[in-house]
């Protein structure tokens, strides 16, 4: 079952983006399409939990068939077992163990982007270029 991308998953991308592709980045809630000019993508439920929404699901006892997508083989909210061998599984997983020592861990790793102090970064890209903390280093 998918609903739209998630806090949780922008939690999770932010970390596998960190993991697995050594940078920090994270999925934006509102961004111009590349394909259609003038088109714009929203993610409505950025904000939302996916926790929150299972239990509005619930509450309202709604049912909801499996996704035929070959592409949610491995979808990370119908099979939460250890069958799943998806990255974002892992992370997911990671996530929750992490949690159990530290319940602020998820809105800690949601904030992390939010709280970037280039002062303390040693190098970023903006707009295909890169900055380093060199750059400015000898007026400090």
């Amino acid at each position: 079952m998918r609903w739209g991308i998630t806090s949780d998953d922008v939690i999770e991308t932010i970390l596998m983006s960190m993991i697995y592709g050594g940078q920090v980045e994270t999925m934006m809630p509102k961004l111009h399409s590349t394909n259609f000019e003038g088109m714009q993508l929203i993610r409505p439920m950025y904000l939302i939990r996916e926790a929150d929404i299972k239990h509005w699901c619930r509450y309202h006892d709604l049912q909801f068939i499996q996704c035929a997508c070959h592409f949610t083989d491995t979808c990370t909210t119908c099979n939460p077992d250890e069958r799943t061998v998806s990255k974002r599984m892992v992370i997911k997983q990671l996530i929750a163990k992490l949690a159990e020592e530290n319940p602020q861990i998820e809105k800690n790793i949601f904030r992390s982007v939010e709280n970037i102090n280039l002062n303390k970064i040693i190098s970023y890209q903006l707009n295909h270029e890169t900055h380093s903390f060199l750059d400015d280093y000898q007026n400090s």
